[in-house]
């Protein structure tokens, strides 16, 4: 799990308040029906449910960009936690 940074755009912000309510839960339910597979671990020649919908590019509080279908991929919660989030703190990706 990311820390929220002191003047970040989550500060003081509940996760409904930041999109991930009742209707993204939907929505990610949906997302991962149809896209099952984290995607990191399909490129590492791997098979593992994907159980985060995670937004490729930051969306940093753009509800434009938060809900841009494109931009999500299907990842597994270990992949998340790591991989992703080392790439987050190179500047790469969301």
């Amino acid at each position: 799990m990311a820390v929220i940074q002191p003047g970040s755009w989550r500060t003081d912000k509940s996760s409904t308040q930041r999109g991930y309510g009742y209707k993204w839960q939907q929505a990610r339910a949906g997302y991962l029906s149809k896209y099952p597979l984290c995607v990191y671990c399909a490129k590492a020649g791997l098979t593992r449910a994907a159980t985060v919908v995670d937004h490729i590019v930051a969306h940093q509080g753009d509800m434009a960009l938060f809900w841009d279908r494109s931009n999500w991929q299907s990842l597994c919660a270990p992949c998340h936690s790591s991989t992703k989030q080392r790439e987050e703190a190179r500047g790469g990706g969301g």
